[in-house]
């Protein structure tokens, strides 16, 4: 059955759907010897011969679908110049090759997801999912009501006005306070820079959960495959989203 070259790409487990475009549209692609740059093209990887990178595309791996609990000081990426730890390498006996779902900054740990399933992955990172990802951050001082409403009515940051975000008071710590936050954007560096537009620093940021799924007790630096509960829960997520969004 015929199927977008990028879909193919990301059942493959080469890269996410929207990496896999990007190899289209960089002529990384080749069907039956020819080089395609068209999005739109559709090919049979059973009657077609596909490569990617000059790597024929023979089978599709079986899906995997992973939780990481990041550490501080590793690079969210599949490789890196400046030859930081990046976090495949906590992966190193996986067989797949697996991409993570999003990123987690360089300073902040936590829940990170990874597959081989491109079609999950974009499900999950498509902005109209609203697929919340929730977070524990600790903050200097303590808000106001003020800053409260201002948090969860949306922040104008350079790149634009936030989503509505979902903020919870855990507790205080000496001069600081604890707070849990639910956003379903994806910004770079967005739960730190709302918190800079109010005037405060967060010193510690830890992601927490994904959607249905909850980090746990994973100890830091250590993965899990996700259960089959787990997956009928996301995907369960992912049906209730896109209902929602028609």
């Amino acid at each position: 059955m015929k199927e977008r070259l990028q879909k193919i790409i990301a059942k493959a487990g080469l890269a996410s759907r929207r990496e896999a475009e990007i190899l289209i549209s960089d002529g990384m692609v080749r069907v039956n010897d020819k080089i395609v740059t068209e999005l739109g093209i559709k090919a049979d990887l059973i009657e077609d011969k596909i490569e990617v990178k000059g790597e024929p595309i023979t089978s599709l791996e079986k899906n995997v679908y992973i939780m990481l609990n990041k550490p501080k000081g590793y690079i969210t990426a599949l490789k890196d110049p400046q030859r930081r730890p990046i976090v495949t390498d906590l992966l190193s006996d996986i067989k797949q090759r697996v991409f993570p779902i999003g990123r987690l900054d360089y300073d902040t740990e936590g829940l990170l997801l990874f597959t081989n399933d491109g079609d999950l992955a974009h499900c999950l990172l498509h902005p109209g999912s609203r697929i919340f990802k929730t977070y524990l951050g600790e903050i200097d001082g303590m808000l106001n009501s003020g800053k409260i409403s201002r948090f969860k009515s949306g922040i104008e940051l350079s790149d634009g006005i936030t989503a509505p975000a979902k903020l919870e008071f855990i507790r205080r710590k000496k001069n600081r306070s604890l707070w849990k936050i639910s956003i379903y954007e994806g910004r770079k560096r967005q739960i730190k820079r709302m918190f800079e537009s109010i005037g405060y620093t967060i010193y510690e940021l830890k992601r927490i959960g994904f959607g249905p799924l909850e980090l746990g007790r994973l100890a830091t630096g250590k993965y899990r495959f996700l259960t089959d509960r787990e997956l009928k829960d996301l995907n369960k997520t992912l049906k209730l989203a896109q209902t929602v969004r028609i």
